[in-house]
């Protein structure tokens, strides 16, 4: 792509009432743009990440069974009316009233959707289990948006279901999404740690969150030094420095984190109250047992950043930044065709085209993050400068040993 027709360009300032890293460095970049507060556009380069994060997602939820659909966002009041959450869900859900006097409301989450479609597609044992997830806007009316693009009242989510006709094959494959998502903040390149929660409004049962080491996280929480236990601090009794309360050899510490993940096993809680019921092999009618699991697509993009940025901007990781590389052309001939021979190798390049200073070519490079930045001038003749974004040295690189760089 060529950046002279990118849009929008990139702002020399950042906004006057951003203070979290992502809200700078975000817009400034041009990955984002506030309509108000909690409330965010994705622009063509944030919705390049975002897109990227959501197909590590997939592969990951797909490798463990889960089956993509789409639910809907506007919700008739009868079915969180059923599990009395309703009422309970005041304060965070935008509830109102159509022109006939209808009551609805903007999802924040789909449980109940998920159990109305359970009973009409389930009768036996047969039918179970099931996994489904979707990607789907969110909507949560935050008393205080704020944060940047981490703390929206309306956000995307990639939400999982499974749908169970034990205890034991519920926790089992709570289990596996567990792993699934180590698997996926992995491959994300996050330092994370996996800690105890309480439900909140979803369930009484303890749960999981994935939390991401950042010194600008909102959160706290406490983990072992030795072994993988950690909870978050609304429920960890303790201090920093206790002995750890599963293997009793580490210590724990304290650290501010982001939550990019969730998991929460919700028993029959769901299926009783909205009369979701199988048949067992004996022909016995039994509640489903019902699990919930969470990432939120845009909470990880700002994270990243959060986490992975340097004074001149941000630096992305390969593996979902908008382009492989970032080619910028001072002057000659040869930039085009360097731009052609890569993309007819299927790597994806952003071509600064722009008749504008050099100074502003690396800064705007700098800003955005690309991994690779690639410079080809009258100067470098018949090869190409090659540089990490995140590193000092230079390297001049024919055009094979280019690609093949590039492609290895």
């Amino acid at each position: 792509m060529r950046q002279s027709v990118l849009f929008p360009k990139t702002r020399k300032e950042a906004p006057k009432d951003a203070e979290s890293i992502n809200h700078k460095l975000l817009v400034r970049a041009g990955f984002v743009d506030q309509l108000m507060a909690g409330s965010w556009t994705l622009l063509p380069l944030g919705w390049r990440v975002v897109n990227k994060i959501n197909q590590i997602i997939r592969e990951e939820m797909n490798a463990i069974g889960g089956q993509e659909m789409l639910m809907p966002l506007l919700h008739p009041r009868g079915i969180w009316d059923e599990t009395g959450r309703w009422e309970k869900a005041k304060e965070i859900m935008y509830q109102m009233k159509d022109t006939r006097g209808k009551e609805c409301g903007l999802a924040f989450t789909h449980e109940e959707v998920v159990m109305d479609l359970l009973r009409k597609n389930i009768t036996s044992y047969q039918d179970l289990p099931v996994y489904v997830y979707h990607f789907s806007t969110k909507f949560r009316n935050e008393a205080r948006a704020r944060s940047g693009i981490l703390r929206g009242r309306e956000f995307m989510m990639k939400d999982l279901y499974s749908a169970h006709t034990s205890e034991k094959d519920l926790m089992d494959y709570y289990e596996m999404v567990k792993g699934a998502y180590a698997k996926i903040f992995t491959r994300l390149g996050f330092n994370f740690k996996i800690t105890e929660a309480s439900g909140g409004v979803f369930t009484d049962r303890r749960t999981h969150e994935f939390q991401v080491l950042a010194e600008g996280g909102e959160d706290i929480i406490f983990f072992c030094d030795k072994c993988d236990w950690g909870q978050n601090k609304e429920i960890f009794e303790g201090k920093t420095g206790d002995k750890c309360k599963k293997c009793r050899q580490g210590k724990m510490i304290q650290s501010k984190s982001i939550e990019v993940g969730n998991i929460f096993p919700l028993g029959t809680w769901f299926a009783e109250r909205m009369r979701v019921y199988y048949a067992d092999k004996e022909g016995k009618k039994k509640p489903v047992w019902f699990g919930s699991y969470g990432i939120g697509p845009t909470r990880v993009m700002g994270t990243l950043v959060e986490v992975s940025h340097d004074d001149k901007g941000i630096i992305w990781y390969p593996q979902i930044a908008p382009f492989a590389v970032h080619l910028i052309e001072l002057g000659g001939e040869k930039a085009k065709e360097v731009y052609t021979k890569l993309t007819e190798a299927g790597i994806e390049v952003l071509w600064d085209d722009r008749d504008i200073a050099a100074g502003e070519k690396f800064a705007d490079c700098d800003l955005m993050g690309i991994p690779i930045r690639l410079v080809v001038s009258d100067k470098t003749k018949d090869k190409v400068e090659y540089k990490n974004r995140n590193k000092d040295d230079v390297s001049l690189l024919g055009m094979d040993e280019l690609i093949l760089r590039l492609t290895a």
